[in-house]
């Protein structure tokens, strides 16, 4: 099965996820979030420079956890519903 191509929204809000992401992070590093996160820093650098557009959900959750940031406000940020806070100003 071949996979549509992203849309230009769809990679839009990748971007966006990827900002969120290393806002939120703050001075913590990537290796630190990602083994919080249950995933490789690699994987994490992929998202957060906007080569990886589309992590699972389960990614996203485990890097809200990690980070200690609520999924909705996540989605919020990256959604465009919200504006993207300063580093851990809402949390």
């Amino acid at each position: 099965m071949v996979r549509a191509p992203l849309t230009p929204e769809q990679i839009a809000a990748g971007r966006r996820l990827g900002a969120v992401l290393r806002e939120w992070r703050g001075p913590r590093t990537v290796a630190e979030v990602a083994e919080g996160a249950g995933i490789s820093p690699e994987t994490l650098r992929k998202i957060e420079s906007g080569r990886l557009l589309t992590p699972s959900f389960a990614t996203v959750v485990a890097l809200g956890r990690s980070l200690d940031v609520p999924v909705e406000l996540l989605a919020d940020a990256v959604a465009g519903a919200a504006p993207m806070p300063s580093a851990r100003s809402t949390v």
